[in-house]
């Protein structure tokens, strides 16, 4: 009977533990205090970042939204960069749940460049329903990357994030190199006849690719428009062509500097099917479509926000519905001949598109389902993710 009663209060001990939740004291700009030009860090459009000092007593794990790492800590104290007019950030602190701090709750709109801010945290207690966990991350934000409402399967330490414009910024998550079975193989149920024969394949070349599909306020701010049929920032950008998402690219890299690119097919199926952690899903992170994915069973009228599913297991969202995603390659069949970093056929002009959307059947949404079109197809079930080599 003891053993029984003290098994119980170490459980209900744990779940306190890892209920309780922050709160922000306070947050204000420190007029008087230069570290963030004496101190100085610049973003990659070289313009100097804002300042935020969190003051916390304990461990802070992670800080996410427009930060350039790395994270500073001494004592009880955390430096965090943003790029100028970053208008949130989520803390992460060990044994406490995530905490969305949006600016313009404690009178600050956004943050500027050269200024140094200061955010007080303290606990504010056990949280009243520990297993409500996921409506307490949720968050209704305004900036172009959503920071998820679920918790992730896993959550990548290896997420680098590239500011754009306007405080709007790119997080890709880094892939490791690798050799996986790619097509139909067995998880995957009922497939068509262009996801055999099931073939071996080795990307020999670490590499990057988006967290969240590409956003409307991303497109926005490179292109200047949004052609999407169903309106929202944080939605993804859809009815665009392989031929528009090209342009888009090409302007992308010019305002940053890089070399962003879209997927190949390969580099798609892997990170879809988790890498080198893959538990071998049927769709992107787990075994229950619903999971992961808004697709025709549970939305079946419209595009969601980003992140707002859970993640697969090497922290990426929306692998799986939402909207499709183009891919770099043309489309062509698979032979049974093992392959190194294959980039599809030679000749044709149809490309390639994965994932499944809003639209689909959950047959269509696997992680081996292929679709192809015309480089000059759109459609409002269609848009992309970016990759970036290492």
């Amino acid at each position: 009977m003891k053993r029984s009663l003290l098994f119980i209060f170490s459980i209900l001990l744990c779940l306190g533990i890892y209920s309780q939740e922050l709160k922000v004291k306070s947050f204000s700009l420190a007029a008087t205090d230069i570290s963030a030009q004496t101190q100085q860090r610049k973003d990659l459009n070289d313009e100097p970042c804002a300042l935020v000092k969190v003051q916390f007593v304990g461990d802070i794990l992670n800080v996410k939204g427009n930060v350039i790492l790395p994270l500073l800590k001494e004592d009880y104290e955390t430096w965090v960069y943003l790029t100028h007019d970053s208008r949130q950030m989520q803390v992460t602190a060990k044994n406490y749940l995530p905490l969305m701090i949006k600016f313009a709750d404690y009178g600050v709109e956004n943050v500027e460049k050269n200024r140094t801010y200061v955010l007080v945290l303290n606990q504010m207690g056990m949280s009243s329903n520990p297993a409500d966990v996921s409506t307490t991350a949720s968050t209704v934000s305004v900036s172009p990357v959503q920071v998820p409402a679920v918790p992730s399967n896993t959550i990548s330490d290896d997420v680098i994030t590239i500011p754009v414009k306007d405080g709007i910024c790119i997080e890709m998550v880094k892939v490791e190199a690798g050799t996986f079975m790619m097509g139909a193989t067995s998880e995957m149920k009922d497939p068509d006849s262009d996801e055999k024969p099931v073939h071996q394949v080795t990307l020999t070349n670490d590499y990057y690719i988006g967290k969240y599909e590409v956003t409307q306020a991303l497109w926005q701010a490179v292109m200047g428009n949004n052609p999407s049929h169903f309106k929202g920032e944080n939605l993804p950008v859809e009815t665009v062509s392989w031929n528009d998402c090209q342009e888009f690219i090409s302007k992308l890299n010019t305002m940053t500097g890089q070399n962003f690119r879209l997927p190949t097919e390969a580099e798609w199926e892997y990170a879809a099917r988790g890498g080198k952690k893959s538990r071998r899903y049927r769709y992107s992170g787990s075994r229950k479509i619903s999971d992961v994915a808004w697709y025709n069973d549970n939305d079946g009228v419209e595009t969601r926000e980003v992140g707002t599913k859970k993640s697969n297991e090497l922290g990426i969202y929306d692998m799986t519905g939402n909207v499709s995603e183009w891919c770099q390659d043309r489309y062509a069949l698979y032979s049974s001949s093992s392959q190194t970093n294959p980039i599809g056929d030679n000749s044709g002009g149809s490309k390639v598109f994965r994932g499944g959307g809003w639209f689909n059947q959950a047959k269509h949404c696997s992680s081996s389902f292929r679709y192809n079109n015309s480089q000059d197809y759109h459609f409002d079930n269609l848009g992309l993710r970016l990759a970036l080599s290492e």
